[in-house]
């Protein structure tokens, strides 16, 4: 192919698909062997289609890319394919496998028999195959039912097309509904929202749009309702109250408030939300709420049971055994451990919550006590297990998750165990925390470590730091910071900031915190770019990779996850001839790069946070190889390709429950809507051996000074 071809200029061509490559049935990603019309050989051709065959016309319309490895390429963004018309398209077609009874043989003999006019005699005259040599009555049914409802298919497809919806949507839509797909979205498009992931209110509202569906229609003022509310649990909300709700609606919706009051009167008559004094619910959080109300309650009111112990005897013996003197605060929390069948222990950094924990296992473990030890993510329940020398699984996997909401372990059939350990318990949601205490078995122990000053959970609620205002529970609160930590400025400052403080920002040697002034977002930027690159693995003999991570409060704007990642990769691991390279969904992908899974995958047994490496990508066909640690290398496919994102840069949020040797943050005004206490303090947080700060400090100043993120609605502090 000339080299004039890559110039960007979008066309559109068009020919005959000669074989498929790779296709990838949920996102419609495909990669096709293509004969262009008025071109002579073949090249390949990259796009999105619900479901594509061989011997099929296509038009496309996008750019000619080059490609050393696989020669000419076209990148579509629009593609269409129709059933061939030449002999040979249709042969080709035929025999792909499309339709059940006919292969390669049988579409050569058919084709032969019938020509063009195939399709019409398989549609309304199949009996005329049994004509053809090989075929009697059972195959010819076979090929006449394979093909009608391939044509069923195909026509959804299209109608799909037509009202707007893109080819990955129109996929989850016929798997959700199947043949019924057009009937639903013709009775009620809003279904779509509720029933399909990835599918919210505003695409199934712009799909009613377009199929006619009225602005005052009930059907969407309740869906628009359940947006609201949707909405807010997304934000962190367990509830929302009920006039902010009819605000935020009549915007959405530019309907009147006496039209949705009629709507949410229905909505919870139909039992699609709850109504609890001036705050509305979605049952299901209400429900998660009760139910842990309910096990705390319980385990609350009972005493330990452990086997006799002599609390003196045993801490003598765990402070010999470790050759840690426990002080005073430390050791009236073993005892409180040792007492109680419910306790949480909360508090900062440096506070000495793992020397405590580490004792009250050891002196357990001691009496044969069965021990269980989980955290939220792949990421803390490794901390834990080090940190332990016992192992610790997520919570997911230690309840047996099975995707869709199914739990291989709940009340029928519980966890087994005497004493549950739940570590970095901030970020535990209400439905998780729900799940988990209605696993425990009969007589079990609990104890919860967390710090409550942390950030709280992604999803729904603020259990831990319910749970502790409300006096619910036995908390043993530390404060006193012991004196190895209190050397450390990475300690003393988030301290400081906890308490409303701008830390010291004075540049101290040896220090293991340090502010770097700069004011524009593109002078941050660079400047961390610098210190990653050059100047902390110059100082410090950090691998820029491995060890130093940035973490940014968003993913937008110039100093947000997705920025950051393309300037770092370009100097950290920057493109060269001999390193094969893949680009998919706006993120580049090369051999060495760090990566982050940013959903649960249950097949492969990766979960939203995990951190891994790329340490090979195959060409032919294209497989992406990730190690996420020393035991656990996964594959995958383009397609799957949308679950990975560069992760040289984090969102504070996804840190969570993870140190990293050195960390670098941005501190810029350009974030204000997200300055906050609680981030600031987390992202300091997750340093183990350095921390930087680079930004202006007003921009510190406003995120002290500000608690945002502990304004949620939630219901369960007084629920006891």
């Amino acid at each position: 192919m000339p080299a004039s071809h890559f110039n960007s200029r979008i066309e559109v061509i068009r020919g005959l698909v000669e074989r498929v490559v790779f296709h990838n049935e949920e996102n419609g990603y495909c990669i096709l062997k293509i004969v262009p019309d008025g071109k002579t050989g073949t090249a390949s051709l990259i796009g999105k289609a619900p479901r594509v065959v061989a011997g099929e016309e296509f038009e496309a319309r996008g750019i000619w890319e080059p490609n050393r490895d696989f020669g000419p390429q076209f990148k579509a963004n629009e593609l269409k394919l129709k059933r061939p018309d030449s002999l040979g398209g249709i042969e080709r077609y035929l025999g792909s496998g499309l339709i059940e009874g006919i292969g390669e043989k049988y579409a050569k003999r058919i084709v032969e028999k019938f020509g063009p006019k195939i399709f019409d005699i398989i549609e309304n005259e199949s009996k005329r195959l049994e004509e053809v040599e090989g075929v009697g009555k059972k195959r010819r049914l076979e090929i006449r039912e394979s093909w009608m409802k391939q044509k069923a298919i195909h026509s959804i497809m299209l109608f799909l097309h037509q009202h707007g919806i893109s080819t990955s949507r129109a996929l989850r839509i016929y798997k959700t509904y199947g043949d019924q797909a057009q009937a639903v979205l013709k009775e009620n498009p809003y279904r779509l929202a509720q029933d399909i992931r990835g599918i919210g209110f505003k695409t199934a509202d712009d799909i009613a749009y377009r199929l006619g569906v009225a602005n005052d229609a009930p059907e969407r003022l309740k869906a628009g309702l359940l947006h609201v509310l949707e909405t807010a649990a997304q934000n962190g909300h367990c509830c929302f109250p009920e006039a902010k709700i009819a605000e935020k609606a009549i915007e959405l919706l530019g309907a009147s408030n006496e039209l949705l009051q009629a709507q949410i009167k229905q909505l919870i008559e139909s039992d699609q939300i709850e109504r609890h004094g001036e705050f509305l619910y979605l049952p299901h959080l209400r429900a998660a709420e009760q139910s842990i109300a309910t096990s705390v309650k319980v385990l609350a009111a009972s005493p330990a049971a452990y086997p006799s112990i002599d609390e003196d005897a045993a801490l003598a013996w765990v402070m010999k055994k470790t050759g840690k003197e426990l002080a005073e605060s430390q050791q009236r929390a073993v005892r409180e451990a040792l007492r109680q069948r419910m306790l949480i222990i909360t508090g900062g950094p440096g506070v000495g919550k793992t020397t405590i924990l580490r004792s009250i296992l050891l002196i357990l473990q001691s009496k044969q006590v069965k021990l269980v030890l989980t955290a939220p993510t792949g990421r803390a329940a490794k901390r834990l297990s080090e940190s332990t020398g016992l192992e610790a699984k997520t919570l997911h996997r230690l309840l047996e998750y099975q995707g869709e909401g199914g739990w291989g372990r709940h009340r029928g059939k519980p966890l087994v165990g005497d004493l549950f350990v739940v570590d970095e318990a901030s970020m535990i949601d209400a439905p998780l925390m729900a799940q988990f205490l209605s696993a425990l078995p009969p007589g079990a122990h609990l104890l919860i470590v967390g710090d409550a000053d942390q950030l709280p959970s992604v999803g729904p609620g603020m259990v831990l730091h319910d749970l502790i205002s409300s006096g619910a529970s036995p908390c043993v609160k530390l404060t006193e910071i012991f004196r190895q930590a209190a050397s450390s400025r990475i300690i003393t400052s988030a301290h400081a900031i906890n308490r409303g403080q701008v830390p010291d920002l004075k540049p101290m040697s040896r220090s293991d915190f340090f502010f770097l002034e700069a004011n524009e977002p593109e002078e941050i930027r660079d400047l961390i770019v610098q210190l990653a690159h050059t100047r902390l693995p110059a100082k410090y003999g950090f691998d820029p990779i491995a060890d130093i991570q940035v973490l940014t409060p968003m993913n937008r704007n110039l100093l947000g996850t997705e920025s950051l990642n393309h300037s770092l990769q370009l100097v950290l691991n920057p493109p060269n001839e001999l390193k094969f390279e893949i680009e998919r969904f706006q993120n580049t992908f090369r051999v060495g790069d760090k990566v982050i899974q940013t959903h649960n995958n249950y097949d492969k047994q990766v979960f939203n946070g995990d951190i891994g490496h790329i340490t090979a990508i195959d060409d032919d066909p294209v497989k992406l190889h990730v190690r996420f640690d020393a035991k656990r290398t996964v594959e995958y496919e383009p397609g799957d390709l949308d679950e990975l994102q560069p992760a040289y840069a984090l969102t504070i949020h996804k840190s969570q429950g993870s140190e990293f040797p050195c960390v670098i943050i941005p501190v810029s005004t350009q974030h204000y809507a997200l300055l906050e206490r609680s981030l600031i303090y987390t992202a300091i947080t997750r340093a183990k051996k350095l921390c930087i700060l680079v930004g202006d400090q007003q921009a510190l100043s406003i995120a002290v000074n500000k608690q945002e993120s502990r304004k949620r609605f939630t219901g369960l502090g007084s629920m006891f």
